[in-house]
This record gives C-alpha cells, structure tokens and sequence, in this order.
C-alpha cells in the first residue's frame, strides 16, 4: 500500500509539474488586428521553445476592459498612450526588468520617456502615426485640407468614421476648434451635436473593416490611422487610387507601446518576446509588413529609402507640429462615453 501511495504521490507531482510548466511555457498576447507579422510569432516559437496564445482586440476600450478584470490573463499587450497612461495610474502593470531587454537601445530617443510613462518604466514602444482622411481620388476631386469634407453632403452614404469614442469625438473636437484633451463637457456636448449632425452622410462606423472597404472602392472618405493608409495605397496589396491627407486644423500623433500586465506571472518570457520584437532585422521585418512606422532606429538603417520618403509613413515636422497626444482623462472619460453613446445609438 505504501508502494502504491508513493506512486500516486510521485504521478500528482509530475502532473502537477507538467501542467505548471505549460502555464509558464505559453505566453498569452494581447493585440489589435492585422498588427503584427504572424511568420514573427512563430519565428519566436521555434527560436525560444515559448508556445504563443494570440488574441486580437478592436479598440483600447476594449483592451481596458480585458485588463481591468480579475481573471485576466495576458502577458503582453499593445495599448494606445492614453490607456498606458491609465494603467500606470491604476496600478496595472509590471515595471520592466531592463536588463531582460538589451535591444531597447535600438529605439530612437525621441520616442522615448514620453509624458505617459516618463523614463519608460512600464512601456516599450512599439508603433506610432497620426490619424487622418484616406480619400478615393476617383471619387473626390476637390483638396482635402479639412476635418469639414467629412460633414459634405456631396459625400453622403460615402464616408466610413472609425467605431472609437477618442479617435472620432477628438477629431470632431479639433474641428470645432478644440483640445482632444478637453474637459469642458459643452466642449464634448457640442462635439456630439456635431457628429449627430454627420451621422444620414455615415455608411458606417468600422474598425479594421475600413480598410478593405476602402480598398474595394466602397467609399469616398474615411477617418484611419496612418498605418492603415500606407497598407491601403500600396500598389500591389491595396488601391492606387488612394491618398492620406493630414488636415491643416491638426490631428491625433499617437503610440503604440508594449506592456506587461501586472497579472502576469510570467515576466521573463514577456520580456523575452518584447526584447525579440525590438531587435532590428525583426523590427525591420514587421514595420514593412504591417505599414505602420516604427520607432526602431537601429530597423530604419536597414529599410529601403522609400520608406522614409513616404511621408504618410515618415510624416514631416509640419505635420507632427500640428498634432496632439490622447491623454487619459480620468472620471471625465464617462462624459466621452455618454456623448458617444447618443451618437452611436
């Protein structure tokens, strides 16, 4: 008998020890869509022995929301700069152990120890752009120099605005003559107005959708992310008959950075992969695949000058000049998401 208790003993603790050691091997991540090179992810798998469990989310809310829960359970995740900056406040997110990532001195100073996480404590950067119209030229002959030709009743059941409560009540708010950051709710209610207003000239209100809608001639306008335009007016995978414009009232400049929840039990695997995404040819080879402009100094030097010739994808100082960063607007956020609720629904 006591044989037989030694066996069962020894069988729970391999059990045990099996299980505790797949938890540690998988590394769950959390991402927008169509934001990553997904021949990377399994690059990482097969160079590290680490499985990945990948996730995609349509917007910060809800990747918030995911991390806020008591049960959640990612690794790594991609938030905007505002939501950074909320999870810092909020006490959510691992510090980051530096010397786990050597590769961070890749990344060009000026996307470094930002407002949102001064010194980059809790965040590496992962991608960055602006927000602005991408128009068919086919369909739109005039200059597009104004968040107005979105309110253009010559474009009616033509324009695609982004299903995003800062994305679209921001650029509505620049419009009108305002902060993205206010925290004047007649601010916010005029804004509103506004967009109800716009609301018979909206086919719809997309996320990711966007692009191929576009791409397949559905649209004349659409609100998207600088990213998305440089994917969309490729010659060979989107539409030529595509352009980006930046309105002359200003934008969105935003970040895309990399984080560790502190829910995590699994750091070093998370910084592992964090390390493997800032290394140069890896960063080189996701930044060309997804469109959207890295802020990996070291991938620059390797890329085809093209790129930085784009300046959808390398905007210029004047434009960057006239832009705004999100920042997290605390308890004011259910003033946002009132005013968007009457706009959606």
């Amino acid at each position: 008998m006591k044989k037989i208790a030694l066996l069962i003993a020894v069988i729970i603790a391999a059990v045990m020890l099996i299980g505790c050691s797949g938890k540690n091997n998988t590394l769950y991540i959390l991402n927008w869509g169509d934001y990553i090179d997904e021949e990377l992810l399994e690059r990482f798998e097969r160079e590290t022995g680490i499985d990945v469990n990948y996730t995609t989310m349509a917007s910060n809310e809800e990747m918030l929301i995911k991390l806020q829960a008591k049960d959640t359970i990612y690794d790594i995740c991609f938030p905007s700069d505002y939501i950074v900056e909320k999870l810092i406040a909020e006490d959510l997110l691992h510090e980051l152990n530096k010397e786990n990532i050597p590769n961070l001195k890749n990344i060009d100073e000026r996307f470094l120890n930002l407002p949102f996480d001064p010194g980059n404590k809790y965040s590496v950067p992962y991608m960055w752009g602006t927000v602005g119209i991408m128009y068919n030229k086919t369909m739109v002959s005039e200059p597009v120099t104004s968040w107005d030709i979105l309110w253009d009743e010559e474009y009616a059941g033509k324009i695609f605005m982004y299903d995003s409560i800062r994305d679209t009540i921001g650029l509505t708010l620049i419009r009108l003559g305002y902060s993205i950051n206010t925290r004047d709710e007649s601010h916010v209610l005029e804004a509103q107005q506004a967009l109800i207003e716009q609301r018979p000239l909206v086919q719809a209100y997309l996320g990711d959708a966007i692009k191929d809608r576009m791409i397949a001639g559905e649209g004349a306008l659409s609100v998207v992310y600088s990213g998305d335009a440089v994917w969309c007016t490729d010659e060979e995978e989107g539409n030529p008959d595509l352009a980006y414009a930046v309105p002359e009232e200003g934008s969105n400049i935003w970040f895309d950075n990399i984080i560790i929840p502190k829910a995590s039990d699994n750091t070093e695997a998370a910084e592992m992969f964090i390390n493997f995404l800032c290394d140069a040819e890896v960063a080189k080879q996701n930044t060309e695949y997804i469109g959207y402009s890295t802020p990996n100094a070291a991938a620059l030097k390797l890329m085809d000058p093209e790129w930085l010739e784009n300046e959808v994808y390398n905007p210029p100082a004047e434009v960057i000049e006239r832009c705004e960063i999100f920042h997290d607007l605390g308890d004011f956020t259910a003033v946002y998401s009132k005013a968007w609720d009457k706009i959606i629904y």
